[in-house]
């Protein structure tokens, strides 16, 4: 193990004026053999009173929620997937689906971004990775533990950021998600390596740089747009008497747009766990 003596986590402590705010990078759904978490994620969750989450994931579960989500994500005035897609795209999408014995049926008045999250879940779930993640995790342990919460976004601010994914290339972006699909095991284990590891360049490198070049403006409302939002919020959290944990995926933490060096820039103390 000696290769990973100055490893490191996707935990960082940040600090200004003797106040302390934590910030761990998420990974959204895990298998059960990725438990424990790595134990830098239970030393900041002990020091904190408070947790902030991207969104109520409570709230997400109700059938408002669920009512919108299915307004934004859905055509539901009789046109299908395949009015929004070229023939060729249809056509794969179609084979993709048979292959794996999904119906097509249940499947064709899915918007090709909400087809694209769903076509890649049912595949996370084939592989076995389909298990709470890191921020359904500590928001069961947050409340037995009777920790506060607070939300950097709402329910419907996020259908939003995803229902214009892919937005105006919409050919592109399933085609891109089908390339994905076959290698989606694999690009799993190496990001859920990097992300244990603390290595945000692997990261960087994995997740992002290709979606950045390819579709830079579902990168620049995916990510860099809501770093930005979270700043105000992130920077109150150190006028506060207590020490806040904030989860969020680790995606929006590392790189030259992450918060991370957003923090940096403005003169915090950060140090990586």
């Amino acid at each position: 193990m000696a290769m990973f003596a100055n490893a490191k986590s996707s935990v960082w402590q940040v600090s200004k004026d003797g106040q302390t705010v934590f910030l761990g990078g998420t990974v959204h759904v895990l298998a059960q053999s990725d438990y424990p978490l790595p134990e830098e994620f239970d030393k900041a969750y002990q020091q904190s009173q408070v947790l902030v989450l991207e969104m109520d994931m409570g709230a997400a579960q109700t059938p408002q929620f669920q009512q919108a989500m299915m307004q934004q994500m859905m055509y539901l005035d009789g046109r299908t997937y395949a009015d929004a897609l070229k023939p060729e795209t249809v056509k794969r999408l179609n084979a993709y689906m048979t292959e794996k014995g999904l119906p097509i049926e249940n499947l064709k008045t899915l918007k090709p971004s909400m087809l694209s999250i769903t076509l890649t879940m049912l595949e996370l779930q084939r592989l076995g990775i389909f298990g709470a993640g890191v921020d359904e995790f500590y928001t069961l342990q947050g409340k037995q533990d009777a920790k506060s919460f607070l939300f950097l976004e709402l329910p419907e601010e996020q259908i939003a950021f995803l229902a214009d994914m892919g937005k105006g290339y919409e050919d592109e972006f399933i085609n891109y998600s089908l390339d994905d699909m076959n290698r989606l095991g694999e690009m799993m284990t190496d990001m859920k390596e990097a992300w244990r590891q603390g290595d945000s360049q692997a990261l960087v490198d994995l997740s992002m740089k290709d979606w950045q070049e390819k579709f830079p403006q579902s990168y620049q409302s995916l990510i860099v747009e809501r770093n930005n939002n979270w700043m105000d919020d992130i920077e109150g959290y150190f006028a506060t008497e207590d020490v806040e944990f904030i989860l969020v995926g680790a995606l929006h933490l590392v790189g030259d747009d992450g918060v991370i060096k957003a923090l940096q820039d403005k003169g915090y103390a950060v140090k990586q766990l």
